[in-house]
């Protein structure tokens, strides 16, 4: 047990107050006890929570001191005084677990000891603790016995006071300001070593056989550790383990001695005290913090590979957080030196995860070791290490706005958005006038591009302001590309071409697929105009941007450019498909094959597809292709062959029927009657377009296939047929010409029927309609015979 004993006497009217505190320890488990002694006894009283915890202990005494004595604490409770209506008083607050115990038996005086109910003492106890009350076992008390006092006789020994470690008697000075040991521990906890320092030195120099001579040499040590001046270190480490070899502090002596030693190149004498802290203290966490010391003196001599097993070891071994951490650390270290920065990052997330805090206490190499990590694309881990420090900082330190800046910048270049749109406007926020403020707005404008927001509308007057303001920059730049592609999206085709020339203005290293989004938009406009029909517009975008559409397009490409007449163009769709194996799709490529061919006055070639497709088609009557027929017979015509239209209009005739879509045709083949002078093709194909026009109520043949009619008829002496052919064009309208022709031919088939009078009124007619004509002068001629 190590006690530390400290005395306070204050002088009261007519009486002394003693306050003295113990530290000890029981099965390794540090506690305090505090004592209060005065010439006349006082009430002290514990004050309970609602769950039955003593919260604090109040001892009150009739007279007020002189002087009131400074706040004392401990690791286990804090002590102050106050005065309040002329009574003083003294409040012990506990950090942990408190036990009030009054004293009020000697047992060199009284030979008899008993339980009572105390409320009033010279001589009060206050145990502080942890867990479990020390040195102290009490009885649960049963309802069913009484108590009696017990007697123990015995006989009274010699009894001594207080002594030293080496059982002398201990004489204690008045100190004045007893505070001066824990502040030494204040100072040191709030890293103030040069005056934690100053203060060791002058109490050692006051007090040179001070009882607390191994507690300042120990905090003078971890000083002169933090300081890095490893000499001291080793001087005053090893006259610790010379005088305090049995302290509890021997582990971490050891291994600051050993790390001392590492970092002063001497390796020997290092590892010499490695191996006594691993052998003598196994169970210690010091021997952890040895594995890490030991690991960073081989590194520095280039022991790598054994370094980074000491690490591994410290991580693997330890539960100790701290340990763990810096051992983390070290290993995040290694492997950013390796350029591993994926292990690496596994490291320092776990630090994130256990001790953000940890970063700030080495925050020179974290910002080196964040940044390289930025430096290689790894964004979240160095915005992880941003973080941590920032959260420690203030804006009065140095690096403060820069690491809000590079957090903010990092997090745009993840998927995070949101988050970095917040880190954005807390630099904005903090530092309106800041360093970086022209940097962070451009950021934030940039952001833009990657917020998720459906409002197309907004999105591109939002874009139509980024390119006003930033006029040929990258952003600006950027905005054009990101409105082409919501404009695509949107299928706003004619838009996207609409900045065609600033699209392509775009470079193609910064915006590999600016050409593709003009090309995409000429395409989707294509497909639009050709579902719309609006053949001339589609073909115009194909040229211009030699648009290549899929074959489901075919059709309608096809009939596109059949009705622009851009036949060259319909021939190679048609090409495609002139193989093909699917029988259907070859025929119906071959046909319309055929119609580009026609289309381009291939007529001997039309005759060849259509008897190529004749083959193929085997019910013809009831197939779409017997339209061929038609082609056929006006292929034949333009080669003037009158075989194949003779030939060809019986098909037509047979497959179709008599339609007035194939009147002209029938009219072609009343021309090859008249040419080779055959009446029985006149009469019969001229009474299919007669009968063709009375039905439709149209003229556009007559008077031609009347006075052909009619001639015929003359020709095999039908007089009456004749003249029922040339009588039915009075209702019809004819040149002055034509009338007369048609008259005179009146007269002279009445003639022919001996119908003088009504030959007369004709031949009166015809001359009436045109005097000056031939077909007049002809009337008159056969009226004076």
């Amino acid at each position: 047990m190590l006690k530390l004993l400290f005395i306070f006497i204050f002088s009261f009217n007519l009486l002394a107050l003693e306050i003295s505190i113990d530290s000890a320890r029981e099965n390794k488990t540090p506690y305090s006890v505090l004592h209060l002694k005065n010439q006349e006894q006082f009430l002290c009283q514990e004050k309970l929570n609602d769950f039955k915890v003593v919260t604090k202990v109040i001892c009150a005494f009739k007279n007020k001191p002189s002087e009131l004595f400074k706040p004392i604490q401990n690791d286990f409770f804090k002590i102050d005084t106050t005065i309040k209506n002329q009574t003083f008083f003294i409040i012990v607050k506990p950090f942990f677990k408190i036990k009030l115990v009054p004293m009020v038996f000697n047992l060199v005086d009284e030979s008899s000891v008993y339980t009572a109910d105390v409320k009033i003492s010279n001589y009060w106890m206050i145990v502080g603790y942890k867990d479990k009350l020390p040195l102290i076992y009490q009885d649960k008390k049963t309802d069913m016995g009484l108590n009696f006092p017990f007697v123990m006789k015995k006989d009274t020994l010699p009894f001594v006071e207080g002594l030293d470690l080496e059982g002398r008697p201990v004489h204690i000075k008045k100190v004045e300001d007893v505070t001066d040991y824990l502040l030494i521990k204040k100072y040191y906890k709030e890293k103030k070593y040069k005056k934690c320092l100053d203060l060791i030195d002058l109490i050692m120099y006051d007090y040179p056989n001070s009882l607390f001579r191994a507690e300042l040499l120990y905090y003078k040590i971890l000083v002169y550790s933090k300081l890095k001046d490893y000499d001291s270190v080793i001087e005053l480490s090893k006259e610790y383990l010379n005088e305090y070899s049995a302290s509890e502090n021997v582990p971490e002596i050891l291994s600051l001695i050993a790390k001392a030693y590492a970092k002063n190149g001497l390796s020997i004498d290092a590892d010499y005290f490695f191996d006594r802290l691993f052998s003598e203290h196994a169970d210690s966490v010091y021997k952890y913090w040895g594995y890490i010391y030991k690991a960073e003196m081989l590194e520095a001599s280039g022991g790598v590979k054994k370094a980074l097993s000491f690490y591994k070891k410290a991580l693997k071994g330890t539960d100790n957080l701290d340990v763990a951490v810096y051992a983390a650390y070290k290993l995040a270290q290694y492997y950013v030196n390796a350029s591993k920065f994926k292990k690496a990052s596994t490291y320092i997330m776990k630090i994130i995860k256990a001790k953000p805090e940890f970063f700030i206490e080495y925050k020179k190499s974290a910002i080196e070791m964040m940044e390289q990590f930025a430096q290689e694309w790894h964004y979240d881990t160095a915005i992880a290490i941003a973080k941590a420090l920032i959260d420690k900082m203030s804006k009065k330190d140095d690096e403060y706005e820069k690491l809000l800046r590079d957090r903010a910048i990092w997090l745009t270049k993840t998927k995070n958005k949101d988050e970095a749109l917040k880190a954005l406007n807390r630099y904005l926020k903090e530092f309106k006038y800041g360093d970086y403020e022209d940097e962070i707005k451009m950021a934030k404008d940039e952001l833009f591009f990657d917020l998720d927001d459906s409002n197309v509308t907004y999105r591109l007057k939002e874009y139509d302001k980024l390119i006003d303001k930033y006029e040929n920059d990258y952003i600006a730049k950027r905005a054009i590309y990101e409105k082409a592609k919501l404009l695509l999206k949107e299928k706003r085709y004619a838009d996207v071409l609409a900045i065609e020339n600033d699209l392509l203005s775009l470079k193609a290293d910064k915006f590999p697929d600016a050409k593709d989004l003009v090309y995409s938009a000429a395409k989707g406009l294509t497909i639009e105009y050709l579902n719309t029909k609006e053949c001339k517009d589609s073909l115009n975008l194909i040229a211009t941007y030699d648009v290549k559409l899929e074959p489901k397009f075919d059709t309608k490409l096809y009939d596109c450019a059949m009705s622009e007449a851009e036949f060259d163009f319909a021939k190679d769709i048609a090409s495609k498909y002139l193989k093909d194996k699917d029988l259907n799709k070859r025929k119906e490529w071959l046909f319309r094959y055929l119609k580009v061919m026609f289309s381009k006055s291939k007529y001997k070639e039309v005759i060849k597809i259509s008897n190529d497709l004749l083959i193929l088609v085997d019910n013809i009557a009831n197939s779409k292709y017997k339209e061929v027929y038609r082609y056929l017979f006006d292929a034949y015509s333009q080669l003037e062959d009158n075989q194949g239209m003779l030939k060809t209009i019986e098909k037509t005739e047979k497959y179709f029927g008599i339609k007035y879509k194939d009147i002209e045709r029938y009219v072609k083949v009343v021309s090859i009657g008249v040419y080779e002078k055959d009446n029985n093709i006149i009469i019969k194909y001229g009474n299919i377009v007669r009968n063709l026009q009375l039905k439709t109520k149209t003229h556009f043949q007559s008077p031609y296939i009347e006075f052909t009619l009619y001639q015929a008829y003359i020709d095999i002496e039908d007089y009456n047929m004749a003249l029922e052919i040339i009588k039915s064009l009075d209702d019809v309208e004819l040149t002055p010409s034509q009338r007369a022709r048609q008259k005179y031919l009146l007269g002279s088939v009445y003639s022919r029927l001996w119908r003088d009078f009504e030959a007369k009124e004709a031949y009166d007619e015809a001359i009436k309609a045109d005097k000056d004509s031939a077909w007049a002068k002809l009337a008159k001629s056969a009226k004076d015979i």
